[in-house]
């Protein structure tokens, strides 16, 4: 049966009105949500239309992201080499442990960082054994020299324990350093999967610098 319109019926409101009676009122409807798009640096926002939020693309990867991730890999491949050392020049189990954390976390984000960018058919360096630091990626923040993974492999128990802290925290700062560098630089950090990568690194690293200035301060 055809259902007439409310604006051709005098009756509908009349009957729909008997219908009502000892029923609890309509809750009211939700309010449709606000999407505002953030403005620039010192500038305000902008409140958007469904129409203009459904046409807004998802920001896409750009070249600054791309030599994050693979720099980040060569980075997180020299504290993996860093790591390798500690297991047979410490005594400290609590060192061991604190390797173990680092090793498990990075390969697991070298691996994720060189999936996101096979996906986007951009060179993904593989890691091998020794990541000196004799190349282009010795500029990078915080990489170790050559001269100084070489004495850190020349020494022992609580020497190579504090040398290592000392080395390891400077490696994590910078790696902070290339997240800073990424967000600052225009059009970069904005890919989602590159902002929540970053983010986590970001993060990670400097609960691991509180925790190893922690256990560097107890062995002074």
């Amino acid at each position: 049966m055809k259902i007439p319109s409310l604006m051709a019926s005098t009756a509908i409101p009349l009957a729909l009105g008997l219908v009502m009676v000892g029923r609890a009122p309509l809750p009211a409807q939700e309010p449709a949500p606000v999407i505002v798009q953030p403005g620039a640096p010192g500038e305000p926002g902008r409140t958007l239309t469904a129409e203009e939020a459904a046409a807004i693309r998802m920001p896409e990867h750009v070249e600054a992201d791309v030599r994050f991730m693979q720099g980040m890999i060569h980075h997180h491949a020299q504290a993996l080499e860093m790591t390798r050392l500690l297991f047979d020049r410490t005594t400290s189990e609590e060192m061991r442990l604190l390797a173990r954390r680092i090793d498990i976390s990075q390969k697991d984000e070298i691996r994720l960082m060189q999936g996101w960018l096979e996906s986007r058919r951009e060179d993904a360096p593989m890691i091998h054994a020794e990541y000196g630091a004799a190349t282009d990626h010795a500029r990078m923040p915080g990489m170790l020299t050559e001269e100084q993974m070489a004495r850190l492999a020349a020494t022992r128990g609580n020497e190579f324990d504090r040398l290592f802290l000392e080395y390891m925290i400077s490696h994590h700062r910078g790696a902070l350093a290339m997240v800073h560098e990424l967000f600052s630089t225009s059009g970069a950090g904005q890919e989602p999967d590159v902002f929540q990568f970053a983010f986590h690194v970001d993060a990670d690293q400097y609960i691991e610098i509180e925790r190893m200035s922690k256990m560097l301060q107890a062995r002074r």
